[in-house]
């Protein structure tokens, strides 16, 4: 008989790696972990693992099995969720993005959840990659990431520009390439990149490599970045949202350059899949309020 609660298990399983994680995840015993993967390995009249102790591997059949049941799950949200694409104040949010725009978006959601409470917000913060097989596997509507995704089965669509910001402890007096490189660089997932772009922009003539500037310290969480820049171990270069939102203003300044320059965010989808109309306002809106914040009436940066 056909349960789809036994393909959702095996589906966690696969992606842990564990039936003790999975049996957390799912708020399951072990043994129940285990059942269930035999009821629907006898379903299905194949074996799905190849067990050696207590790790595994998939089998021909497991690695089909998973790819169905993604499949499947994902077609099932779609559908759910397109019940209501129509509404505007009302319906689930599944979103990703980086934490760099998370830190200011996600709460700007909740502030819209309170005004409409027809709404509900599941928030990821993740990584580029995650957030792009996040949305082909249905787990996300849509993503928010900083690099231009090129994929068959996804739009990508430009959506905003945010200001890269060279920011120092806040008792540095340096102006220099020299200042920077004796100061050291405080890294983070982006963090070469983004230096990289604002550099070369601003010092065209000395700028040849970030290898220049001696690592000082790298972390994997944005929001955290500019703790290190605080106690005087390096400089960064962050998007002005992280900056604004930092716990850490009072103790960085950033140094003003002559060209700016933005990271453009994309927002991307599934192709073919319709994303509801709640989901186009609450972007607008947010990109509106975080247009006037930057540039007030000033023209506004176009998409390079």
């Amino acid at each position: 008989m056909f349960n789809a609660q036994y393909f959702r298990t095996f589906i966690m399983l696969v992606e842990t790696g564990s039936f003790t994680q999975t049996a957390r995840r799912l708020d399951m015993t072990q043994p129940g972990v285990s059942q269930h993967i035999r009821k629907l390995e006898q379903y299905l009249d194949k074996s799905l693992l190849s067990r050696h102790g207590r790790r595994f591997t998939l089998t021909d059949s497991g690695r089909r099995a998973y790819e169905y049941a993604i499949k499947l799950f994902a077609e099932h949200e779609h559908f759910r969720h397109s019940l209501d694409n129509d509404s505007l104040d009302s319906g689930e949010c599944r979103l990703a993005s980086p934490g760099s725009v998370g830190l200011m978006l996600y709460p700007f959601l909740l502030g819209y959840q309170q005004m409409h409470p027809g709404l509900t917000v599941s928030y990821s913060f993740a990584f580029n990659d995650a957030i792009v097989q996040g949305v082909l596997a249905g787990r996300y509507d849509l993503g928010i990431v900083t690099d231009l995704v090129k994929h068959t089965d996804m739009l990508v669509e430009p959506w905003h520009q945010e200001p890269l910001c060279l920011v120092v402890p806040a008792d540095f007096i340096g102006i220099t390439l020299n200042d920077l490189t004796g100061l050291g660089f405080i890294n983070y997932s982006d963090g070469v990149q983004h230096a990289a772009q604002l550099l070369k922009a601003n010092f065209p003539g000395e700028f040849r490599s970030m290898k220049r500037f001696p690592e000082q310290g790298f972390t994997n969480e944005v929001s955290m970045v500019l703790d290190a820049v605080a106690r005087g171990l390096g400089f960064t270069v962050v998007p002005r949202l992280v900056l604004e939102t930092s716990p850490w203003q009072r103790q960085v300044k950033e140094l003003t350059l002559a060209q700016p320059v933005h990271e453009t965010l994309y927002v991307v989808t599934s192709s073919g899949s319709e994303m509801p109309r709640r989901y186009a306002r609450l972007l607008e809106d947010f990109r509106e309020q975080r247009r006037q914040s930057l540039y007030g009436y000033a023209e506004e940066p176009s998409f390079g």
